[in-house]
């Protein structure tokens, strides 16, 4: 399984036959989220401008950024580049995320040595990564840095537990002098691992981005009682669904949102209750037409079920 391929938007021709085109620049463009409003996450890579494009046409006002196609090329040129295309696009970027640099393998056999911040051996780069992407982030106003910080111990008597608490506690101080939130993908390890390393870190800017799908794929637990364990540090959503790992060295199977076994209706009203006002990202791991069909698709099952929880 790739996690990382993302949202790319291809098929120009068959999206652009089916939904108006973007809107104009407008100077008198000002940036506002609405409270739990659908964006959806891309990899701007290689034509930036068209990935940002087609957000606005698909109908979203706001994008996650997946930007390890970027990695050493965070230049001011380049943030200049998409400040000017979130404007002409009348967009939002909420968070900026970085993963690599590699190697990278999704998997329970490979992964405990390959993800995150936990391997010793990539620890350094992948710092120095979220570093780079987070002063990235402020040439842009963005306030969210994520990232993966891979197959946490759970037994906190664990060395590697100790070094990936010192580790996360040195990228979130980065991230707060840039007044920035660091945020942990739930995923590779239980909620209550986590919960446990927000409370051992020690620092305000360190919360959570809520992976729906993830909890389920990677077989941590069920999304619905995730959130009352990490529910309050929640500052992003990633809305995915998916099936339990049936194969014990591969991850879960994910799916079209609506067809898995996220209960998306509970998730949203649970954070609603906590007050959680930021984006609900779509991600759908697919490619090419399909992708484009099926992102319209979870983004009409979901604005129903919004729709339901904000009136």
């Amino acid at each position: 399984m790739h996690r990382r391929e993302f949202v790319t938007l291809a098929a120009a021709a068959a999206l652009d036959a089916a939904v108006s085109p973007a809107p104009a620049q407008t100077a008198a463009f000002e940036p506002h989220l609405k409270p739990m409003d659908l964006g959806l996450l891309i990899v701007p890579f290689d034509d930036p401008e068209e990935r940002l494009r087609r957000v606005r046409v698909l109908g979203f006002s706001n994008c996650f950024l997946s930007l390890d196609g970027y990695l050493g090329k965070f230049t001011p040129g380049l943030a200049a580049q998409f400040r000017a295309l979130l404007t002409k696009y009348q967009l939002i970027a909420t968070a900026v995320e970085v993963v690599g640099p590699p190697p990278l393998v999704w998997d329970f056999l490979h992964g405990p040595s390959t993800i995150g911040l936990v391997p010793p051996s990539t620890r350094a780069a992948r710092m120095d990564a979220l570093r780079q992407a987070s002063d990235f982030a402020r040439l842009l106003d963005i306030g969210e840095v994520q990232t993966h910080c891979g197959f946490i111990p759970e037994d906190p008597a664990n060395p590697l537990y100790a070094q990936t608490v010192e580790a996360i506690r040195a990228v979130a101080q980065h991230c707060h002098a840039n007044g920035q939130l660091f945020l942990m993908e739930t995923g590779q390890e239980t909620p209550t691992t986590m919960s446990r390393m927000i409370r051992d870190v020690d620092l305000p800017n360190l919360g959570v981005g809520l992976d729906t799908a993830n909890l389920i794929l990677y077989g941590k637990a069920n999304p619905v009682d995730a959130v009352d364990i990490l529910g309050p540090h929640v500052r992003s959503v990633h809305a995915k669904d998916g099936r339990w790992p049936t194969d014990p060295d591969k991850l879960g199977q994910e799916v079209l949102i609506g067809t898995g076994l996220v209960d998306f209706r509970q998730v949203f009203t649970k954070l609603h209750q906590l007050g959680y006002a930021g984006a609900i990202t779509i991600e759908r791991e697919t490619s090419g037409p399909q992708q484009i069909e099926d992102v319209r698709k979870e983004k009409a099952y979901l604005e129903a079920i919004l729709h339901d929880i904000l009136a």
